[in-house]
């Protein structure tokens, strides 16, 4: 799972950098709106990009889980304020 996140994540922020950097050094000797269209979709891609790196997956542990260790799980459900039935 985290493989996959950070994966796409990676190529997410490539082709930001690759659609930042070719739209100044070379769509822009063309047609300036255009490059600057591209910096826009460009500016877009970080925070979707963070926020697909940090979703959880169906397998993944979410922090109020239970661990599975009755004793560990009875000291944070006191700690939160919670009774366990």
């Amino acid at each position: 799972m985290y493989a996959r996140r950070r994966r796409n994540y990676f190529l997410m922020m490539g082709g930001c950098v690759a659609l930042f950097v070719s739209a100044w050094a070379v769509v822009r000797l063309w047609s300036m709106p255009v490059a600057i269209a591209m910096c826009v979709v460009a500016m877009v891609i970080p925070p979707i990009a963070a926020m697909i790196a940090n979703r959880r997956g169906p397998d993944d542990r979410w922090w109020d889980d239970p661990s599975g260790d009755p004793k560990s799980d009875e000291w944070w459900d006191e700690l939160d304020g919670r009774k366990r039935h």
